[in-house]
């Protein structure tokens, strides 16, 4: 089995923790490729035992490997999409951070989810993405997002008139902050903390999420994922951001933005005794409750 190792920080918190994967990969016999930038910081903190191949973008990744492994938490794995792009390559998050809706493998499941993976006791979870459509073609290729595509504010005083379209159709002028247009897979992030539903991975569904709107009457609304959503900026503000997902940039307000399914999706590996209702219970915490 040859697996692509991703991370972003390795630091000396958790120096140990990634040696016991480091072993465990090596134990099993798997061939690692590893990211360069990360590779290098394994090197500073001297926990490679032997040098492994380098990878920096898609290029050194398609046709080359059988799973990648995100270390971190799930900003980690979503930074993970931009080297997957369409290659179908399988994802499995291992869970440094926080929260870890997406890097759901936690430290004391590492043994048991690599023994899963090489006897093929895992399911493929399918993630739709977003893709954003522009005139001077924002983000260039990289023009997707796992979780959501979002315009935000630039300056804190101001608000944004969001004219949107689904499917020609308007739906709405948006007097808020900003708006979320999130996959079930981003409903249980930003839009959620916008006041949005949380959708399950496979409704075929999307959210359009207003961030601190100034009409308290507005709410969030589910659409079918095969609509296209058009975005325009009107009124005073003449600039704003554009977020996929972390990635952020600067937009003219003349900027028309079209939002669309993508044409490919992200597997996610889903071991057999993981559950998207048991992740919601323990990592939302509900059901802390005396009477239960």
């Amino acid at each position: 089995m040859k697996v692509a190792l991703f991370g972003k920080i390795a630091s000396e918190e958790s120096k140990a923790f990634i040696h016991e994967i480091l072993e465990k990969l090596e134990h099993l016999g798997i061939d690692l490729i590893i990211y360069e930038p990360f590779y290098r910081q394994l090197q500073d903190l001297q926990i490679l035992k032997a040098e492994a191949r380098t990878f920096n973008d898609n290029n050194g990744l398609k046709g080359q490997v059988d799973f990648l492994f995100s270390i971190g938490g799930d900003g980690t794995l979503l930074d993970t999409i931009t080297f997957v792009q369409n290659s179908g390559i399988p994802i499995l998050g291992i869970n440094l951070g926080r929260m870890g809706f997406l890097s759901s493998v936690s430290k004391d499941q590492i043994g048991s989810a690599f023994e899963q993976l090489l006897n093929n006791r895992f399911k493929l979870d399918e993630r739709t993405l977003l893709k954003l459509i522009t005139q001077a073609n924002l983000f260039g290729q990289l023009n997707y997002a796992m979780n959501d595509i979002s315009v935000n504010k630039k300056y804190p005083t101001s608000m944004l008139k969001i004219q949107t379209f689904v499917d020609d159709e308007f739906l709405n002028s948006y007097w808020a902050d900003g708006l979320i247009i999130a996959t079930p897979t981003g409903s249980t992030a930003y839009s959620m903390s916008s006041g949005g539903p949380i959708i399950l991975p496979q409704s075929r569904s999307f959210v359009i999420t207003p961030i601190a709107t100034h009409n308290l009457t507005v709410r969030p609304v589910v659409i079918p994922d095969n609509c296209e959503i058009k975005i325009k900026i009107v009124g005073r503000i003449t600039e704003f951001f554009v977020s996929l997902d972390s990635r952020s940039l600067p937009c003219d307000s003349n900027t028309e933005l079209v939002v669309k399914k993508e044409d490919f999706i992200i597997n996610l590996v889903h071991l057999n005794d993981a559950s998207y209702f048991k992740t919601i219970r323990e990592k939302l915490m509900w059901g802390l409750d005396f009477r239960n």
